[in-house]
């Protein structure tokens, strides 16, 4: 136990530094959080605590940072994420023009983006679409587009926008 008093800076050491080489292959805050609380433990093995008291002091501490400072400390790090929709998500409410007949509800949209999708029309519209007629996508089922007529003058109003 004398040995535990006299070199538990050099065990405190050891453990910062392999707490922060584990941070930077994760990245995640957590065994930054953890090495923090292992600095706690080793000012208070050099303010003269003993050791079972230094474990303690850096495991309250490591607790203390991951629950208080690493959750809002993640949030403000995504905050600044890309707002730009993507995938499936940027095609709901996309345009399109109908490239193929719809025939019991089914047919073929080529979207805005140049991309052409087997389209069912939404269930509450039943008008039945033919070439050239424009349509909105309101949402994506597995590969299908769901789709609803854009009204004509629905479309005028978006062009002058």
């Amino acid at each position: 136990m004398e040995f535990l008093n006299d070199y538990a800076w050099i065990i405190w050491l050891g453990l910062i530094l392999l707490f922060l080489i584990v941070e930077m292959a994760t990245l995640e805050f957590t065994f930054l959080m953890i090495a923090l609380g292992s600095l706690g433990g080793l000012v208070s093995g050099l303010l003269g605590v003993p050791w079972w008291g230094q474990v303690v002091i850096a495991a309250i501490l490591a607790l203390l940072l991951l629950l208080a400072v690493r959750p809002p400390l993640l949030r403000r790090l995504k905050r600044g994420g890309d707002p730009s929709k993507t995938l499936v998500e940027a095609l709901v409410g996309m345009e399109g023009t109908v490239v193929r007949d719809f025939v019991d509800g089914q047919g073929q949209v080529k979207l805005s983006v140049g991309e052409t999708w087997t389209a069912r029309i939404e269930s509450a519209h039943t008008s039945q679409l033919e070439v050239g007629d424009r349509v909105r996508v309101t949402s994506i089922e597995g590969a299908t587009a769901m789709v609803a007529p854009v009204k004509a003058t629905e479309s005028k109003k978006e062009g002058i926008q």
